[in-house]
Formats: C-alpha cells, sequence, structure tokens
C-alpha cells in the first residue's frame, strides 16, 4: 500500500509510520512545525514532505504527485482552527479528488461529557473551542468524502514518550506545577493500538463512517497518572490531584468512548490503561 500520514511527526503520526515501514508499506510522511525524527523515524525509505495543510492548493498538490492508495490525516493543533477545520477540510477534498482511502483521526473533544457514554451515533455538543473545530473537520470530511472513516480516539499514550507520561514525570520530579484532575475522565488508548487500528482501517475498502478507537477502561487523569507513576518507578503520592470543576477550567470533564461496535469489527484489541499500564 503507498500510504501518506498527514502530520507523521507527531507522537501518534511517527507511531503509524514506524508500523507501516515494518509492515513493508511504501510511506510518505509530511510535518509543518515538528521535524521528522522526535516521534517518526529518520529514514531513506520514508519520503518526507513539509506542508502547511491550511493551504488547500500545496496539500492537493502533494496528494495528486504521491497519488497515496490511503491518506492517514492525524493532524491538529488545539489553539489553531485552521489547521484543525480548515486543514482536515483541505486534506478529505484531496484525497476525494484522487481517490484515495481517507482515515480522519478525530477526538473525544467533540463530546460535553453530559451523557453517560458516546457510541459512534452520538452527535457532536461541543463546549470549548478546539472540540468545535474537531467537530467541524468531521463535517467537512464526511460531507466531501462519504467513504472516508472519521476514527474518534481519546487520550494517547504510552512507550513514556506522550505529552501525558511527560507530565507526570515533571510533576513528579517537582519541576512543574499543575494538577492531574480527579473527576476529568477518559478512555486512554496505547499509541501502539491506535496506530495498528488506524492502518487496518485504512486497509479495508469496505471501512467507511464514524469508529471509536479508545481503551476499554475510563479513567480519570490523575489514576492514570498515579498508573504511569508506579510503571516508571516513580512516587504516585507526590502527584498533585484535584478537580477540575472546582477549579473552573473549561473544557468537557467527564467523555466515556464506546468502542465496542469498531473493536468487534478489528483484530486489533484497543487495551485499556489498566492493561498496558500494569
Amino acid at each position: 500500500m503507498r500510504l501518506l500520514v498527514v502530520g507523521g511527526s507527531g507522537f501518534l503520526g511517527g507511531e503509524v509510520i514506524s508500523q507501516a515501514r515494518r509492515a513493508g508499506h511504501r510511506v510518505s510522511g509530511t510535518h509543518f512545525s515538528a521535524r521528522p525524527g522526535s516521534f517518526s523515524p529518520r529514514s531513506p525509505d520514508v519520503a518526507w514532505h513539509q506542508l502547511d495543510v491550511t493551504h488547500r492548493e500545496r496539500v492537493l498538490a502533494l496528494v495528486r504527485e504521491l497519488a497515496p492508495d490511503a491518506v492517514i490525516n492525524t493532524a491538529y493543533r488545539q489553539a489553531d482552527w485552521a489547521t484543525t477545520a480548515d486543514g482536515a477540510m483541505h486534506v478529505a477534498a484531496a484525497s476525494s479528488v484522487v481517490g484515495s482511502r481517507l482515515v480522519h483521526v478525530s477526538s473525544d473533544a467533540i463530546f460535553s461529557g453530559a451523557a453517560d457514554r458516546y457510541d459512534e451515533a452520538a452527535a457532536p455538543d461541543p463546549v470549548h473551542a478546539y472540540g468545535a473545530a474537531k467537530a467541524a473537520a468531521e463535517l467537512a470530511v464526511r460531507g466531501l468524502d462519504p467513504s472516508a472513516v472519521v476514527a474518534r480516539t481519546s487520550l494517547i499514550v504510552g512507550g513514556g514518550a506522550s505529552p501525558t507520561e511527560r507530565l507526570v514525570h515533571e510533576l513528579a520530579a517537582g519541576t512543574r506545577a499543575g494538577t492531574l484532575f480527579t473527576d476529568d475522565v477518559r478512555c486512554a488508548v496505547h499509541v501502539a493500538d491506535l496506530a495498528a487500528a488506524l492502518l487496518e482501517l485504512a486497509a479495508d475498502p469496505r471501512a467507511h463512517g464514524i469508529r471509536h478507537l479508545a481503551g476499554e477502561d475510563p479513567v480519570s487523569r490523575y489514576d492514570l497518572g498515579v498508573l504511569i507513576a508506579r510503571r516508571d518507578g516513580l512516587d504516585p503520592t507526590a502527584l498533585p490531584g484535584g478537580s477540575r470543576r472546582a477549579a473552573g477550567v473549561p473544557g468537557p470533564v467527564d467523555v466515556r468512548l464506546d468502542s465496542t461496535r469498531t473493536q468487534a469489527g478489528l483484530s486489533t484489541r484497543l487495551r485499556g490503561a489498566r492493561t498496558f499500564l500494569a
């Protein structure tokens, strides 16, 4: 398979590229602010391209040049609507024109947390700007390319390199101030499981529409931090905990993605945090 990973220099994109290379796919990746090498392999068998997804014409030109069989779009910037929403639209439009299969990575940030659980049929109800941008991206992708997969995921961890894992180490060492919220619940997923599931969906011509790719266990950010600390030999009692509601930090609180239906169609198991951090 000829594969293009948009945002390939990021944490998730780098893992997708690594697994795709091991599987023997012909891989191209894009980077913008992060250069290849931090999370993604600097290898002669990966073709790297600098790309700003906010430029529609440049996105279309690159996808036309590469003519990939599949595109996995992992690109986003939390504080930038143009990258997160417009960029997703540009990638979807280009993939549709060229005829490439598209797997677009979305987020549980599109939900408010008002419901007990969210399955693939749940309608977005974002409560902050990033969630609204991701919801707008989903709408654009599905409108431009009905055959695309929109893969919603949750907090991504694994391998010690994720922002969450680095935060836990800094908090435990006292080199960074902050709080791990006890009431902020997500279904954290291991980056390797998520990347494998994305590649599985990219290779399946029958897959389309909404898919949920989250871990089995709902876990608070504080409890997730404790699990990481114990795995890495840190002192869990050094981690500061507190309530997001009490702190008045905007955004969704308790968001539990239900991945049961998607998991039933995958060979990749989406493990929960209590399993992969044991």
